[in-house]
């Protein structure tokens, strides 16, 4: 739990309802949290979830793990603290756009299992979805897209999640999409079945 460092500050509610951004915006608000491996296709996948849902109308937003790092947490590193920090950032972040009833992806490798259950504690009950991006280190690996897999078996890159890091898979994830046999496009549609399933694009 992050210290209250600020004193004299009280919560102001607004006047306008959760329910009434929802009934305005014609969908609830919610946060797809993709974690996994770094390659393992999250961004990839929650960018084209984001297609899919602004294609139907839907109010989205996609907090991506490198976007965020070059602003609002330009200040943080790697270590196991920094970690922690960026991720409670990024779930009080997903929390307002959550309340303003935007559909808000994610897209860290968020390896702690604490973290990721910290920011569920902050979203209403049901609105936070946990998306195990599966991939296995080897397919990661071959992907590479950074580089990142090369430097860290060199040394050049110290604490790097699934060389010299932990990956702390989820117990209990909402879904679970097999990036090692699937497409992105159908990994896509099987997060928007979901949410319709579960009526998250209605209000």
């Amino acid at each position: 739990m992050t210290e209250q460092k600020a004193t004299n500050v009280t919560w102001h509610e607004h006047n306008v309802t959760r329910d009434e951004r929802a009934k305005l915006k014609g969908h609830k608000g919610a946060v797809l949290w993709f974690t996994g491996l770094s390659g393992c296709g999250k961004s990839t996948i929650a960018n084209a979830v984001d297609r899919l849902l602004h294609d139907r109308g839907v109010h989205t937003y996609v907090l991506d793990g490198d976007n965020i790092r070059m602003g609002l947490n330009k200040n943080l590193g790697f270590s196991p603290e920094d970690r922690t920090e960026n991720i409670r950032r990024i779930g009080e972040v997903a929390k307002l756009f959550a309340d303003g009833a935007h559909i808000v992806t994610t897209a860290f490798i968020s390896p702690y299992r604490e973290d990721r259950d910290a920011v569920r504690e902050l979203i209403p009950d049901g609105e936070f979805l946990e998306i195990l991006v599966e991939a296995s280190l080897e397919t990661c690996e071959s992907r590479d897209p950074k580089g990142l897999y090369k430097k860290a078996r060199a040394g050049e890159i110290k604490g790097f999640t699934g060389i010299d890091a932990p990956y702390e898979a989820p117990e209990s994830a909402e879904i679970i999409l097999d990036s090692d046999s699937k497409g992105v496009e159908e990994l896509a549609n099987e997060v928007i079945d979901y949410l319709e399933a579960n009526g998250f694009l209605k209000a």
